[in-house]
């Protein structure tokens, strides 16, 4: 059977939906498994985050912090566009 080796290349993007603190990832890859659009792909280097590839097809489902192990120290984070964020204003009672 022959070895096959892929190569990607990152795609140029406006938005960063998967952000990660290098100082916290342990480099497990379940966020990797668990993507449902693949836009994630193991990093070469054992022990660092993985690389997002193709951060335009992100869904912003949030399955990829969900299954971190370091979620609660901010390993990974889901980072939703700007135009997506809501902005909840506190209703006034009448008086």
């Amino acid at each position: 059977m022959k070895n096959i080796n892929l190569t990607v290349t990152p795609t140029p993007c406006s938005v960063r939906p998967i952000l990660y603190n290098e100082d916290v990832c342990i480099g497990c890859n379940r966020c990797v498994d668990i993507c449902q659009v693949d836009i994630l792909i193991p990093n070469p280097e054992k022990g660092k985050h993985p690389i997002v590839a193709y951060p335009g097809e992100c869904y912003y489902c949030g399955a990829c912090v969900m299954v971190c192990p370091k979620q609660d120290e901010g390993a990974i984070t889901l980072q939703h566009p700007l135009m997506n964020r809501a902005k909840f204003v506190p209703v006034r009672k009448p008086e």
